[in-house]
């Protein structure tokens, strides 16, 4: 019998989540799924804690760090909470963990929200009931090369070896749509290549690839290691941002990345930005999704130390999504804070 990649995927990560309690569980016992504890619900209480999964990505990104800010936030301003951050494929593979209860938070970008929501594309025919607690700060997709490839834009890289990004993360779904928009073909157009960040730039600097993709919150470590080489390029792909928006959806806008985001980066490069989100199980307690939307929103500042991209988070406008429903304990906390 002939199986799809979702339902390969799906198999995949239930298998994985068989080792996932051995990593994440707390002094009290196993984590809450649905987040509202035995007695249905006091994110006050001891006995009515544990420990909450966070879904992120690879080391190498931004999700990673973040997530592990926003696990230490909830450890200390939410009693009886701990949480933990899981090293993931990011977007999609983040979906399924929150579908499958192996994770009570996760991170992912707009189109992938979107299209969980309304079992598309990656989760075409199986729809993911989710729910928002806020968006984050922006994602960017990042397109580079190195010198000597003889790659100046996306048109350049047909039949060359390209790294897509990790199966499962919404950076492979963002390039092979940027690609299609390049008027390449994803599948034979390029020798693709599936690498998270970390991997895309050891395969650069010993150059068994010759461009890659990243999406992710400025300045990508990955990428500030890379640069430090010297022979770093950013290429410009904010061209592709309005084709693919009227395609797919209004998550794809046109966003420089700033001058000087990465060493030797004089001058400001076209991108494409779309919105990182943080999303639980509806069926999450109600006070415990409001308790984590203030113990993020509230402090900021301290995450801004752990990454930069924590500036961007503003509850004024967080809640403003409009293709995927916000947690109605996060709106709870967003209505307090409006003004």
């Amino acid at each position: 019998m002939t199986t799809s990649p979702l339902h390969r995927r799906r198999v995949r990560l239930a298998a994985a989540a068989l080792t996932v309690p051995a990593l994440f569980l707390s002094a009290c016992g196993s984590p809450d799924t649905s987040g509202g504890g035995s007695g249905g619900g006091d994110a006050s209480g001891g006995a009515d804690g544990g420990t909450l999964s966070i879904a992120t990505g690879g080391t190498g990104g931004v999700y990673y760090p973040l997530g592990g800010g926003f696990a230490t936030m909830i450890r200390e301003n939410i009693e009886g909470y701990d949480a933990t951050v899981q090293e993931t494929n990011a977007s999609v593979d983040n979906m399924l963990l929150i579908e499958n209860g192996s994770a009570q938070l996760a991170f992912a970008v707009g189109d992938v929200v979107s299209d969980a929501v309304e079992g598309v594309n990656d989760f075409d025919g199986n729809p993911i009931e989710i729910c928002s607690l806020g968006n984050t700060y922006n994602n960017f997709m990042q397109a580079v090369t190195v010198d000597g490839t003889g790659i100046e834009g996306v048109a350049d890289m047909e039949g060359k070896v390209v790294s897509v990004g990790a199966p499962g993360s919404a950076t492979e779904v963002a390039a092979l749509r940027i690609l299609e928009a390049a008027g390449i073909d994803p599948e034979s157009g390029v020798e693709r290549r599936q690498l998270g960040a970390a991997e895309t730039v050891a395969a650069l600097r010993d150059g068994t690839i010759d461009a890659g993709f990243w999406s992710g919150g400025l300045p990508t470590g990955a990428l500030i290691d890379l640069a430090s080489d010297g022979d770093m390029n950013l290429l410009s792909i904010g061209e592709y941002a309005d084709q693919l928006a009227t395609e797919y959806g209004e998550y794809y806008v046109e966003e420089d990345i700033p001058a000087d985001t990465y060493e030797g980066q004089t001058e400001a490069v076209s991108a494409i930005a779309s919105p990182n989100i943080l999303v639980a199980s509806p069926d999450m307690d109600e006070q415990l999704q409001q308790d984590i939307t203030a113990a993020i929103f509230d402090n900021v500042e301290a995450l801004t130390q752990v990454h930069p991209a924590a500036v961007e988070l503003d509850a004024a406008t967080a809640g403003d999504i409009p293709y995927v429903e916000t947690c109605p304990g996060a709106q709870a906390y967003f209505d307090e804070n409006a003004g």
